[in-house]
């Protein structure tokens, strides 16, 4: 939740940041781009340190860094000093992310972590939706300063809170501990890295040769890292971690899921500003069906998979989030609250769904020692997925129709609504992509090969594995 609010409430404030800090547009930007480029090239090897030294150690460093760099930020004299910290809250907001979803393997049994996964992602919804709101009061009356002062005093009490009160820890089944892979580790942030730095600049710059290499450099990079952990003795992505019949296709659905979702909202907030010239608050309210339906679809999604199977409810889940996005696609000029929250709703509903029930896959069938890597991948799918979505709906709606303006894509009326069909349509094509992926996951969740080893027990001493249950593979 610390981390979803700082997040969105500065995209609120980065005007008033710009003027006061008598920054440029492109150095504004970058505050945004250098934690999202940190914390995706370092979310798998943060999750792998949490493997081998422990989820809850990682978890309070991560957590008490954030709330200094938060400060820090507050305290900032120029804007150098803010991207730098920005970097630096990327950095330390890597290791805690991958790390709660590590404590939640440990602390519940396969079977149960349906319901935490979806309290966490309904909590990551809502302060979503309300960081914007409340970013927007703060810096109207006590200045941008105030947003990033809001989350030090919560992570730090969190943070202490980690490092006293005790929680379940999983035993290693393979006897010694993971190994970090130092090389592996360079050569995915240096992929990732370049990937996502490709695609933030695509929407402000487009295909040029700056960007065209950057994405030909993540290709060589990502070409040589898969050749190493091939090789690798002990590599920071276990082959049976990509190999498995439910982890793989999940990663894949949750960056189909979350491209078409940010790619929508993305085309679906210029319709509402620049089409029907409605103001920032008047757009989120508009909008606001998106945020409801996805906190209240999150617990209800723990229930839908524990009785119909990941396959089904997945594949139903994509199926709403693609006549979402398609009902945007149908909007126009004469468009009313109606029609736009119906759409907005379909978003919500599907992507939260989703966003719970490929998460619980990931995590529940991938081992508790590889939980950590098991928790970046899923972090880093959903950092790479949305801006690829953005990418793909910028790139087409220019490729449509031509934009103007210096500061960022204006498109006219006529224009923007005649690209925008297609556009959306081309987002829907992903998601059925990930509906089509979904029908290759397992139609039950089945409990892990994992016997409970001495001291590796639930709440009130019982096993991690329910009763009856036996050796069987992750399908």
């Amino acid at each position: 939740m610390v981390v979803a609010l700082d997040g969105t409430a500065l995209t609120v404030v980065q005007p008033a940041l710009q003027r006061d800090l008598d920054a440029s547009f492109t150095q504004v930007q970058w505050t945004s781009t250098g934690y999202l480029i940190a914390v995706a090239s370092l979310l798998v090897f943060a999750g792998r340190l949490g493997d081998r030294y422990g989820h809850r150690r990682v978890f309070a460093v991560g957590t008490l860094g954030f709330a200094a760099a938060s400060a820090g930020v507050g305290l900032a004299s120029g804007v150098g000093w803010v991207i730098a910290l920005r970097v630096t809250q990327g950095i330390f907001g890597a290791l805690l992310q991958p790390a709660t979803l590590g404590m939640l393997r440990a602390a519940f049994p396969p079977e149960r972590l349906g319901m935490p996964i979806a309290l966490r992602t309904s909590a990551i919804g809502l302060s979503a939706a309300a960081g914007p709101v409340l970013g927007g009061a703060l810096a109207t009356q006590l200045g941008w300063r105030s947003v990033f002062y809001l989350s030090v005093v919560p992570a730090l009490l969190i943070g202490v809170l980690a490092l006293v009160v005790r929680v379940p820890a999983a035993r290693n089944r393979e006897g010694t501990p993971p190994g970090l892979d130092p090389a592996g580790a360079g050569l995915l942030a240096v992929t990732l890295a370049c990937l996502v730095h490709t695609l933030v600049a695509v929407p402000e710059q487009g295909w040029t040769g700056t960007t065209s290499a950057g994405l030909l450099a993540a290709v060589v990079a990502g070409g040589a890292f898969v050749r190493h952990e091939r090789r690798a003795a002990s590599p920071l992505v276990p082959p049976r971690l990509l190999r498995s019949t439910a982890v793989g296709p999940a990663l894949g659905i949750l960056v189909a899921a979350s491209a078409a979702m940010f790619g929508a909202l993305f085309v679906g907030t210029y319709f509402l500003q620049d089409v029907l010239e409605l103001d920032p608050l008047r757009c989120a309210l508009w909008a606001l069906p998106l945020a409801v339906l996805m906190v209240v679809s999150a617990p209800l999604s723990a229930v839908l998979l524990r009785r119909q199977g990941p396959r089904r409810t997945i594949t139903a889940a994509m199926a709403v989030l693609t006549l979402g996005v398609l009902a945007l696609s149908r909007l126009d000029e004469a468009s009313g609250p109606l029609a736009t929250g119906g759409g907005f709703a379909l978003l919500g509903a599907g992507f939260g769904t989703v966003m719970v029930a490929a998460t619980a896959v990931v995590v529940r069938h991938a081992p508790v020692a590889d939980a950590g890597v098991a928790g970046g991948l899923q972090q880093t799918a959903m950092n790479v997925g949305p801006t690829v979505g953005i990418a793909v709906a910028t790139t087409s709606m220019t490729a449509l129709a031509p934009r103007t303006g210096e500061r960022g894509p204006q498109w006219p009326d006529s224009a923007f609504l005649s690209a925008m069909p297609p556009t959306l349509t081309t987002l829907a094509v992903v998601a059925a992509l990930g509906a089509l992926a979904a029908t290759r996951l397992p139609r039950w969740n089945a409990a892990r090969p994992e016997r409970a080893a001495p001291g590796d027990q639930g709440p009130g001493g019982t096993s991690r594995l329910p009763r009856g249950a036996g050796p069987s593979s992750p399908a």
